[in-house]
């Protein structure tokens, strides 16, 4: 599980058997994953965390969107 990025508390990862899904990134804080999509970029799981977090996650993946699909499109090779 590949970090791509840190960012305050969260780690934002690919998981290596994903490879058949679209682009999207996992973001742990503690015992939370939540699943994003990145093209659009949306929600897909939770993961525990509450509406207002996720609400700033969001945000995140937003500002990093192209760095983290630049990652995706490097490490899965498509």
């Amino acid at each position: 599980m590949p970090t791509v990025l840190r960012i305050g508390p969260y780690r934002l990862f690919f998981v290596s058997l994903d490879r058949e899904e679209p682009p999207h990134i996992h973001v742990r804080r503690e015992n939370r994953v939540a699943k994003f999509w990145l093209d659009p970029v949306a929600l897909q799981q939770a993961g525990g965390y509450n509406r207002s977090e996720l609400n700033a996650i969001s945000a995140l993946i937003h500002e990093h969107r192209e760095r983290l699909l630049e990652k995706w499109h490097e490490f899965f090779g498509r």
